[in-house]
């Protein structure tokens, strides 16, 4: 095994290349620090919608299988511990099925 391979053509580059001299970052920290997302143009902080928000809470690191919550919804508030979700409904521990339709607002509970 002792073949030479073929010498690879390549063309010279003679130019000095700038492009990736001066970076610019504008993101504001503590708006990351603080789980906010703010508007580029005006700076005011933008809602998380519902589903945002419960997405959030199933890719959290607290989430394993179950995750305790508070549910505000139009007839009131419920703490509960969700276990799932499907494309119209939460799925709670005590086999409910509340409509993600219902949900005015869905947070951790410590």
């Amino acid at each position: 095994m002792d073949k030479k391979l073929p010498k690879v053509f390549a063309n010279p580059t003679e130019k000095k290349f700038t492009n990736n001299d001066k970076v610019y970052y504008s993101k504001n920290m503590s708006a990351i620090r603080n789980n906010e997302e703010r508007d580029e143009g005006t700076n005011r902080i933008i809602e998380k919608n519902i589903y945002q928000k419960i997405n959030d809470i199933f890719v959290s690191e607290r989430y394993v299988y179950k995750a305790d919550v508070e549910i505000i919804t139009r007839t009131g508030k419920k703490r509960t511990k969700v276990i799932g979700q499907n494309k119209t409904h939460i799925i709670t521990m005590d086999n409910e099925l509340i409509p993600i339709t219902d949900i005015e607002d869905i947070n951790f509970v410590n």
